[in-house]
């Protein structure tokens, strides 16, 4: 693989992620009970948007740096407290990812397994938290971690509730969403109390729909699409938007993303800009 996210760190793409992320994280930790996620393609955890990668795509400035500018709206107050605790920890220019933000966002008694496949980005990962016991960093697939670390244990007792990151770089273009079906599949049979969480990219609506017309029968209870645009659909750039598929969302958390889309509408695209948010499938009960 070749894609490196440091070139795209803290962009419109990441600020829809880890804003969400974090909204989930909050509703696991609500409950006193100990929790588990897995992020299936955790990348470096940790980058710097003053460093030379991040300098030569400039995407950062029109993502948090949008949201540190203008980004008042409380709904986004969680994420603005994490990436000030996480230049607190690490200077100004740094950026969390999303494993940051696990271990940032839960608790002592909570567990975190990170994969991670290319050597370099996972030895930087392994480094970022050497000296936190509740984080397994494992460099390996991470479409076959899934299968391989589902369901989660702790010792001779399973995890009851949890999240599963998948965020693929798709280098493969569409083929990418096979092996992401396969895999969703697989975890739902396998841990069906867990929250699956998908990031996409949104380039070309007519590749997209397929996909989502087979999401819409993952044996999960529920199925939710939260979908943030910053440029027209229409636009010859590369990509326009991005999304998020959520199988098992935890209760009423479309209400949570009634307040958050808007909001990163507002900072991140002002003009030309949209957000969709479709139940695909939803739990009766």
């Amino acid at each position: 693989m070749n894609y490196r996210h440091a070139f795209h760190a803290g962009n419109h793409a990441d600020v829809l992620k880890h804003t969400v992320l974090l909204a989930l994280c909050e509703a696991l930790v609500a409950k006193p009970s100990a929790c588990f996620a897995l992020d299936t393609h955790a990348g470096r955890g940790l980058y710097r948007l003053d460093g030379d990668d991040a300098r030569r795509t400039g995407e950062a400035e029109a993502g948090i740096g949008a949201v540190l500018a203008r980004g008042t709206d409380p709904v986004l107050a969680p994420y603005r407290a994490a990436v000030d605790a996480c230049r607190a920890a690490h200077g100004e220019g740094a950026y969390p990812g999303s494993p940051w933000l696990l271990a940032h966002a839960l608790r002592g008694q909570d567990r975190i397994a990170c994969c991670e496949l290319q050597p370099e980005e996972a030895a930087a990962l392994r480094r970022s938290f050497a000296e936190d016991a509740r984080v397994g960093v494992h460099q390996r697939d991470g479409y076959a971690a899934i299968d391989a670390l589902l369901p989660p244990r702790a010792g001779t007792s399973r995890f009851g509730r949890g999240l599963v990151l998948v965020d693929p770089p798709y280098e493969a273009q569409r083929a990418e969403f096979e092996p992401i079906l396969a895999s969703l599949r697989s975890g739902l049979l396998r841990w069906p109390q867990g929250m699956f969480v998908l990031w996409y990219p949104v380039k070309q609506r007519a590749t997209l729909q397929p996909f989502l017309r087979r999401a819409a029968h993952l044996p999960a209870k529920s199925v939710l699409v939260a979908e943030l645009m910053v440029r027209p659909e229409e636009s010859a750039l590369r990509m326009n938007g991005s999304g998020l598929l959520l199988c098992n969302p935890p209760w009423r958390f479309e209400q949570v993303l009634q307040g958050l889309l808007p909001a990163l509408q507002g900072v991140l695209a002002p003009a030309g800009g949209a957000h969709r948010l479709q139940w695909l499938r939803q739990d009766a009960a």
